[in-house]
């Protein structure tokens, strides 16, 4: 293709399909190349659609997990990559439970980030997508996940760092991904009042935690991708065991979302090339004019 290069970077399948896969859809079908990176292979996710939730379905999580990701890719039109590390899980308690030893949260990090910075220089992204450094929510893997993400995009144009993974390519622009954003609720609870509806918002909204903050007040960018909310939550419905398809996610009737709320949010985290903010486009400041070398995409 000859279009730019788009890498998502994600903690566990799924999460691909619920933060951004609208945007990374649209960027497929107008002919980017796309890759979703998992960093872990969700084997210890709960089964959270009652429909999935089976014995024969447990015994086999991880190859099941594998197969609802690889549907999941097809259905957005991206390219995939596992890297190969193991579930955390999430731990509940209080003190919380140790991690076991295999989780991917007590990874080295320099382990962790090499694995990421091979796959960094064979797909050569101009634009990488992350979480930011809570995570998008407080789980070790979305922690983890944010920090290798943030020094793969130090080290992968440094020919010092990590010599023997590939040839040294920096990318030019990183974004956190924000979604579940309070306001985009908001709009869609009173919408459903202002028709005399009982909004299904109401008690989540009730419960809002002030300690979350004003997420969109970090937004920087703004992905118009309404006409690929249908797309987004097919996605979403080939993750089974994970996605109930009468849960949360499917609260709000897609006319509603693409007519209230028709975007994909992201905030630049860093940018070795220029852009003006705010952005409507990912690759907004870059040129297609041939392959960038380390050394052109030096932070100044």
């Amino acid at each position: 293709m000859g279009g730019f290069r788009l890498m998502a970077v994600h903690a566990h399948p799924d999460d691909e399909s619920s933060k951004g896969a609208a945007t990374m859809a649209r960027y497929a079908k107008e002919g980017h190349d796309v890759m979703v990176v998992s960093l872990t292979g969700g084997e210890r996710g709960d089964i959270l659609n009652p429909a999935m939730d089976t014995p024969g379905v447990h015994e086999r999580i991880t190859d099941v997990r594998k197969e609802e990701m690889a549907r999941a890719a097809e259905i957005l039109g991206v390219q995939h990559r596992w890297l190969g590390f193991v579930d955390s899980g999430l731990p509940e308690g209080d003190p919380l439970p140790p991690l076991p030893d295999d989780a991917f949260a007590l990874v080295p990090l320099d382990v962790a980030t090499e694995a990421l910075v091979k796959v960094v220089r064979e797909f050569r992204p101009h634009v990488m997508i992350t979480y930011d450094e809570n995570g998008g929510y407080p789980h070790p893997d979305h922690i983890m996940c944010h920090k290798v993400s943030m020094e793969a995009w130090e080290a992968a144009g440094d020919p010092a760092q990590f010599p023997d993974a590939g040839t040294p390519w920096a990318p030019q622009k990183i974004y956190y991904v924000h979604g579940f954003l309070r306001d985009r609720i908001l709009l869609f609870n009173e919408d459903f009042e202002s028709r005399g509806e009982l909004s299904p918002f109401a008690e989540w909204l009730q419960h809002w935690k002030p300690r979350q903050g004003d997420i969109m007040g970090r937004v920087t960018t703004q992905i118009t991708c309404g006409e690929f909310f249908p797309v987004r939550d097919e996605a979403l419905r080939a993750h089974a065991t994970q996605v109930d398809p009468n849960g949360p996610f499917f609260l709000a009737p897609l006319e509603m979302q693409q007519r209230l709320w028709p975007t994909e949010e992201f905030e630049l985290a860093a940018t070795r090339v220029k852009t003006a903010i705010p952005e409507t486009d990912l690759f907004a400041g870059l040129a297609l004019d041939g392959e960038h070398t380390a050394k052109e995409n030096e932070r100044p």
